[in-house]
């Protein structure tokens, strides 16, 4: 099968979440998926001194990241500048829409915030990204891994362990598995909280709503694009 590599990344400055809990009624964050972006977002969540629900319909948490083989992006790391790769943010936006890319808005920020989030997987959760590669696509060496062979499953589980020591100790995170969302709750259009669905029951949950659940590949509704097209 064609290898994989981890292409969103998830950085959310600091300042944007101190914003958010000023001027949001409610003390917590709900993220909608469990994967590496979810994971992402619940951690720093938490780690930005906030509190965090993260909500996934599966059994488990993990998701498509887990399924990744090849590694993680990031252009202008310390890895990198370690190894003397003189690659930067520039040079990745510039292979991203070469090899395809429409929305170069959306470009700028994949690539732009590379190089932070593979730094903050490294620095706060142990990670080994010690071998750097290049890829079809690539013009520089950048995609980062460690000795695993599966790096995705590597990354995606050490973010949710940490979670999950953090729900398990403090009061800050709460991990909900088989809680599909299906409704969003709306203040005018304003957004403030949403509903799921667990055990046959009907469940809220209120404040922000972060959605990282990926794309239709995991949609196996009736009505799917998948199942229509």
């Amino acid at each position: 099968s064609r290898s994989r590599d981890l292409v969103f990344h998830w950085f959310w400055p600091r300042d944007s979440f101190c914003t958010m809990a000023a001027v949001f009624p409610a003390n917590q964050v709900i993220v909608v998926g469990g994967g590496l972006a979810g994971m992402s977002a619940a951690n720093q969540a938490v780690e930005c001194g906030g509190k965090t629900v993260l909500l996934d319909k599966s059994a488990f948490c993990g998701g498509n990241s887990t399924k990744a083989t090849s590694g993680i992006n990031g252009a202008g790391t310390k890895t990198q500048k370690g190894k003397g790769i003189p690659d930067n943010a520039e040079i990745f936006v510039a292979d991203t829409l070469k090899g395809g890319a429409k929305k170069p808005e959306l470009a700028k920020v994949l690539c732009q915030n590379s190089a932070a989030d593979v730094d903050w997987l490294v620095d706060k959760f142990d990670l080994d990204l010690s071998l750097v590669a290049r890829l079809g696509g690539h013009s520089q060496p950048r995609t980062h891994r460690g000795k695993e062979r599966f790096p995705g499953m590597t990354i995606t589980y050490a973010l949710i362990q940490m979670l999950e020591k953090i729900a398990e100790k403090t009061d800050r995170a709460r991990i909900i598995t088989k809680a599909e969302v299906f409704k969003l709750i709306c203040n005018g259009k304003a957004v403030v909280g949403c509903e799921y669905k667990k055990a046959g029951k009907i469940l809220k949950e209120y404040g922000p709503v972060v959605f990282a659940s990926g794309g239709f590949g995991a949609d196996f509704g009736s009505d799917s694009l998948l199942a229509t097209y």
